[in-house]
């Protein structure tokens, strides 16, 4: 099998190095990839949102499986692209992967299919979100409903923070049209767990869950990231009662709406005293949870991906190493603020010889 990984993070290595265990692989890419990547296949110098180039490369390396890592190219339609060329590739189509590309949509989706999420308005005028602060009083969560790079959403502790959210999101434009409507949602508290599932756009199988950690400084202080951290399993998690709350209803739901699921879900979800809650759905795998799942993993990876795009997951079971796996993000100084490019994080070659370790880097 010859396989394209498309991405250039810590999950894409972390994806490529399980691939490259597969005794069905003949070749491997990774599109742009990074120096990790360059240690277990082929980097190629095409960037991820480069669509018809992809096509073409795939197309003219006789290509079996495209694995997007990131939600851009997958919103932007690559799933598609590669359908209409005659590609499998792995993921949801453009129409499908708006479960991340707007909360509202999430929203509408929960709704319809009695999953348990926050309650919620969508606003797309800045006074009447104003207003609905005013009246719920804080905390409150606003979020933008587009894509917006793991900086649309604020949990506010005051209205006056949920305002100036609003204004940042809606007036402002911070985030470009990705906050021209925003979603105000309840505040809930709880223990976060994120919860991934390998679909087929009917069959879905647990593809391992996390815990992320995304505040910058130790003690749960600073910014929100992407992610400083990751630890797995979950002590305590039971999955399949989550998988019938939050991924199989979500299946059924948009299969009917005629935009079946295949790929990755990711549900985020919070653990309330009142119960288990979404808190989003992505459509792909998290970034670090993916570096601390995979290592876990003892089944094959390249035959359940390609079931998932063929729709025959139901002949796939998954089976675990028996040990816990913990993530740590080294990131640049200023991160998520301002990093600083071109650090020098020294030698890394120590710390891939710590017995058990693993380095996966991200460019």
């Amino acid at each position: 099998m010859r396989v394209l990984v498309v991405g250039s993070g810590g999950r894409e290595h972390a994806l490529a190095w399980a691939l490259s265990a597969s005794p069905l692989l003949t070749k491997l890419w990774v599109a742009p990839g990074n120096p990790g990547t360059a240690l277990v296949a082929e980097n190629v110098h095409l960037g991820a949102m480069h669509t018809e180039r992809l096509v073409q490369f795939a197309r003219d390396n006789e290509v079996d499986l495209v694995v997007p890592g990131p939600e851009g190219p997958l919103v932007a339609g690559l799933v598609d692209a590669m359908a209409e060329a005659g590609l499998r590739c792995l993921g949801p189509t453009a129409a499908a992967a708006r479960l991340e590309g707007s909360k509202a949509f999430t929203k509408d989706v929960c709704d319809a299919a009695g999953i348990p999420t926050a309650l919620w308005e969508r606003f797309t005028d800045a006074d009447d979100a104003h207003a609905f602060i005013r009246r719920r009083g804080g905390p409150i969560v606003v979020k933008a409903d587009g894509l917006a790079g793991g900086k649309g959403v604020v949990v506010a502790a005051t209205i006056e923070e949920a305002e100036a959210a609003v204004d940042l999101m809606m007036r402002d434009r911070a985030l470009g049209d990705a906050g021209a409507s925003v979603i105000i949602e309840e505040c809930l508290t709880g223990d976060e767990v994120s919860l991934f599932a390998l679909c087929d756009g009917t069959d879905a199988v647990f593809l391992g869950a996390a815990r992320d950690h995304k505040r910058v400084h130790d003690g749960d202080t600073g910014p929100n990231t992407g992610g400083m951290g990751a630890f797995s399993p979950i002590e305590g998690f039971d999955p399949e009662p989550a998988m019938d709350a939050f991924i199989r209803p979500a299946l059924q739901e948009m299969a009917r709406r005629g935009t079946p699921f295949r790929g990755i879900l990711f549900a985020g979800l919070m653990l309330t005293p009142g119960g288990a809650r979404l808190i989003e759905y992505n459509v792909r795998f998290g970034d670090p949870e993916c570096q601390a799942i995979l290592p876990r993993l003892r089944t094959d990876l390249l035959p359940a991906l390609l079931a998932a795009c063929d729709g025959e997951l139901a002949h796939i079971s998954l089976q675990w190493r028996d040990f816990a796996s913990v993530a740590v993000v080294m990131a640049a100084p200023g991160y998520p603020d301002a990093p600083v490019a071109g650090s020098d994080v020294g030698d890394l070659g120590p710390a891939a010889a710590v017995p058990g370790s693993l380095v996966f880097q991200a460019g």
